[in-house]
């Protein structure tokens, strides 16, 4: 085996597509700064009993772990930063008030994501702490469409979906976590006979409920008008069915977004407590984002904090944009003349890319387009066009 090959579903990324990568990459967080947001940069090893503190068990599986050597505790290699992001707004800023955070780093994952082809991402994603209300998640969808759009993707389609209708329904129910795991996979899926049979155990108010769930997806106004008509009633589904429909009326009509609901989509539910979303775009089978309120996360850090955001990943994101991002460059020749160097100094502090090449060579960079060179006339240098 050759020693350079990379493991399964790992790659690197090379000079133009990095470039497109760093270049979205600035234009995005320069957008959450516009909005407040602030930094954070977590790191990519923790204790693994922090790392997956108030997470559910479908990250304990993706996360590698390894063994601390100079503590002899385990490790894990972070496969989401979502909970580190909460862990440093409830213990190191233990803020009063409402926090807005940001983050961009690597993450890895032990097993290929269903529906993708890597094991590395880059993820991005910006988080609201300490506000309980509506608008911290409507903020959240309009941060998250905003992003979408810088790397000119216009047409957007966002499902809805909320935690608190299966939460309602299952209310009296005694269920353990392996059990409702099963259940969030069946209606995932919308897997009806394999549901039907699950369900027979249980009241048959309950049983009709979850299978309503399945038929319960589509154009908004219709979802939510079927929703009232065939849900329990309950004070969590009729604050789930509020939410959205706050939400929805706040969202208004764009041409560039079309807007769905689909109630069984409870990808996450075991993370998530309030609404949740995920964005698709062309081109791409999986959502290219997911988000949502996440509220006991805080609380499983020792502090009750309202939480809500969104998370993507910035390699995938990069591979859709439609976006050129080859900068325009200098071509130099490479020999020892002062005056060339001085003028090849002040190109470069004005922000302008000078390549410098040896007699005969030829610029093989990716990232840059040639489109100039630096010619002597007479005693000075010049910048002519190609």
């Amino acid at each position: 085996m050759n020693r350079w090959l990379l493991p399964e579903d790992i790659a690197d990324v090379l000079p133009a597509e990095a470039r497109k990568v760093e270049a979205l990459r600035r234009a995005i967080l320069d957008l959450y700064q516009s909005y407040g947001y602030e930094l954070v940069a977590p790191p990519i090893l923790e204790f693994l009993d922090s790392l997956l503190t108030g997470t559910g068990s479908d990250l304990n599986l993706q996360t590698f772990k390894l063994v601390d050597q100079l503590s002899g505790r385990t490790l894990g290699l972070r496969a989401d930063i979502t909970p580190q992001v909460a862990r440093i707004d409830a213990h190191l800023l233990n803020r009063p008030g409402i926090t807005r955070l940001c983050y961009a780093g690597s993450v890895a994952h032990a097993r290929t994501p269903v529906g993708s082809s890597a094991r590395e991402d880059l993820q991005l994603g910006a988080e609201i702490y300490g506000c309980a209300t509506w608008e911290a998640d409507f903020e959240a969808i309009t941060l998250l469409l905003k992003t979408i759009s810088i790397a000119g993707l216009n047409q957007v389609y966002l499902d809805l979906s909320h935690a608190g209708i299966l939460s309602g329904i299952l209310a009296d129910q005694d269920l353990d976590k392996e059990t409702v795991e099963t259940l969030y996979g069946l209606l995932q899926t919308k897997d009806r006979p394999r549901l039907a049979k699950w369900a027979s155990c249980l009241p048959a108010k309950v049983g009709d409920a979850l299978m309503a769930l399945t038929d319960l997806n589509g154009p908004c106004a219709q979802v939510l008008e079927n929703a009232k008509k065939v849900l329990p009633k309950h004070a969590h589904i009729d604050q789930a069915l509020a939410d959205l429909e706050r939400l929805v009326t706040a969202m208004g009509s764009s041409s560039d977004l079309e807007l769905s609901i689909d109630l069984a989509d409870l990808r996450g539910y075991q993370y998530h407590s309030g609404v949740m979303f995920a964005a698709y775009v062309d081109k791409l089978p999986q959502p290219i984002a997911r988000g949502g309120r996440y509220d006991h996360v805080g609380q499983a850090f020792g502090r009750s904090r309202p939480a809500t955001g969104f998370s993507l990943d910035l390699l995938t994101l990069s591979g859709l944009s439609p976006l050129k991002v080859r900068k325009l460059a200098i071509l130099a020749p490479w020999i020892d003349d002062a005056k060339l160097n001085q003028v090849i100094a002040s190109l470069r502090d004005s922000g302008e890319v000078v390549i410098q090449l040896m007699a005969g060579e030829k610029a093989q960079a990716a990232e840059y387009e040639c489109d100039r060179e630096l010619v002597k006339q007479g005693s000075s240098w010049e910048v002519k066009k190609k």
